[in-house]
């Protein structure tokens, strides 16, 4: 049980270059699946996703990252806060996107002032509480990949976990290759070489910003192989 309150407010609120800053998370587990096609159980990857208030899409905790706490600990915070989960928090993140808030999306200037710098990381989920924070508010859900492409709300948030698919993969190509079996086909178009810190934790090459338009959900889904496609739940 949780009995810490949720953070409301935002006298402690960090910003940068006139942005807001946040921190979120996507919390993900491994689970035996007995659907393959085979009639074989396999592990599949799934991850957790959060309701919005009066809302039918759904979120990756996130929020704002405030001064009297680090980066990664505001990510874990607001995983426990909105979602009720705890777990092992890869602490390199998957990439650093800037995006306009809910308050002003509608605005037509084409600057970021007002806009939000958001760091997202990937968490392993190794507790999952009865009650949380803001349970009240949220509801919480276990999806697949697909399902998570087709029910998330943000663009940005798509591309996050096109990233993290991206580093799953990897993990799977190191542990086969230390099995000496042959990895399997890559998961989506252009993934973007990852340098290996440790079995567990993985730095981009390149830099983590993040300004371009997302790929499409559509074809983030087209390219993953058979193969993989059994991993992550499609």
């Amino acid at each position: 049980m949780s009995s810490v309150p949720a953070r409301t407010g935002r006298q402690r609120q960090r910003y940068e270059d006139n942005m807001r800053l946040v921190s979120g998370c996507v919390p993900y587990r491994w689970i035996n699946d007995s659907s393959d096609q085979m009639g074989e159980t396999v592990e599949i990857i799934q991850v957790l996703m959060v309701s919005s208030p009066n809302r039918d899409d759904l979120v990756f905790p996130k929020g704002g990252w405030e001064d009297d706490e680090t980066v990664t600990e505001a990510a874990c915070r607001e995983a426990l806060e909105e979602a009720g989960v705890k777990g092992i928090l890869r602490e390199i993140p998957l990439g650093i996107w800037e995006f306009r808030s809910k308050s002003s999306q509608n605005l037509c200037s084409i600057s970021m002032e007002g806009g939000c710098r958001g760091y997202m990381f990937a968490l392993e989920v190794t507790e999952e509480l009865e009650t949380w924070p803001e349970q009240k508010n949220r509801a919480r859900q276990w999806l697949n990949i697909k399902e998570a492409f087709r029910l998330c709300r943000y663009d940005w948030m798509c591309n996050a976990l096109e990233v993290f698919l991206r580093v799953m993969e990897e993990e799977i190509k190191i542990e086969k290759q230390d099995q000496n079996v042959e990895p399997p086909s890559v998961l989506v178009e252009d993934v973007s070489k990852c340098q290996s810190v440790s079995p567990k934790c993985y730095e981009r090459s390149s830099t983590m910003q993040h300004h371009g338009m997302p790929p499409t959900k559509a074809s983030l889904l087209s390219c993953a192989s058979q193969e993989i496609a059994i991993h992550f739940g499609y």
